[in-house]
């Protein structure tokens, strides 16, 4: 990979020699010549994969159930976020559908995207 040059990846093959020459360079330091090449890499490979590997559509329920996990949270955590007890139970059990202050509350305190809880 001695001649290897960062391009527009266009097809698998060249995806997977991208890889290839990324894990050589990996450990670059920054303003190097090889730093440049990891930098240019993974903008190319994330290009690559935002058109033919597209993350799936996350669910909003699934995605506040993951931050409740991820910051020990119960139901009862939500409450001052979404008004009531009976309103966490009934946004998490798919009963009622999440309000745009919810959304916007959502999105300030755990960073969940605003995408993601509209959907």
């Amino acid at each position: 990979m001695e001649n290897f040059q960062v391009k527009p990846i266009k097809n698998e093959i060249e995806y997977k020699e991208s890889f290839k020459k990324l894990n050589e360079v990996w450990a670059a330091k920054p303003n190097t010549p090889e730093g440049d090449t990891l930098e240019l890499l993974l903008m190319v490979i994330e290009k690559y994969e935002a058109a033919h590997y597209p993350m799936p559509k996350l669910d909003p329920i699934e995605a506040i159930k993951y931050k409740m996990e991820e910051n020990s949270l119960t139901q009862k955590d939500l409450v001052k976020y979404f008004g009531t007890k009976s309103r966490v139970s009934e946004v998490l059990n798919r009963k009622k559908p999440l309000t745009l202050k919810m959304i916007k509350t959502l999105y300030q305190h755990f960073g969940i995207p605003a995408e993601t809880l509209l959907a």
